[in-house]
């Protein structure tokens, strides 16, 4: 085995790497964060969304702004690369996603939500989370296009809304990788 393969990538090495995925990128990807109101999540969420080449985040409800000093403590900069909107009703933000011409489809658990992998996730889509206690507003749930679920097999109900958002950005760019 070539033990050069394994070694860990120099920057420049993962930069070339992350050119050729977004030359393989064409649809563009929203983040609705809906009152989300620890700051660590939201820098956590703002980090997951730069990776995952978020085009715009629109915060809703009493969601923490990436302004916030332990936000942007754990987002490590990256709120400068994520253009991102001033929390605003959840119906305005809805509203300015739509007029976008984003899809959006919630991230929650409803009795009519489809698990993530069967979720309709092609073209521009805007992912919607809720908050750390309630997750998504019934106000948002009713405008959102489609729900869907993360399928979970362990004894734990939900996942933090960092994990679940970063999960679900993963889905979507690797449904459209795959295409």
């Amino acid at each position: 085995m070539n033990t050069d393969a394994r070694r860990q990538l120099r920057p420049t090495d993962v930069k070339r790497l992350n050119r050729t995925w977004r030359r393989r990128t064409e649809d563009r990807l929203g983040l609705l964060v809906e009152s989300v109101t620890q700051p660590f999540n939201i820098g956590s969420i703002t980090r997951s969304a730069a990776a995952f080449g978020v085009d715009r985040m629109w915060l809703a409800g009493n969601a923490t702004p990436l302004t916030h000093p332990n936000a942007r403590k754990t987002a490590l900069g990256t709120e400068r690369l994520v253009p991102w909107e001033p929390a605003v009703p959840v119906a305005d933000a809805v509203r300015t996603a739509h007029e976008n011409g984003y899809r959006i489809v919630a991230i929650e658990l409803t009795g009519d939500a489809v698990p993530l992998h069967e979720a309709p996730l092609d073209g521009d889509v805007c992912l919607a989370v809720g908050g750390e206690d309630h997750g998504c507003s019934p106000a948002l749930l009713a405008a959102a296009d489609a729900v869907a679920y993360i399928p979970q097999i362990g004894r734990v109900g939900s996942l933090n809304v960092a994990v679940a958002t970063a999960i679900a950005l993963a889905e979507v760019r690797r449904r459209e990788w795959a295409r």
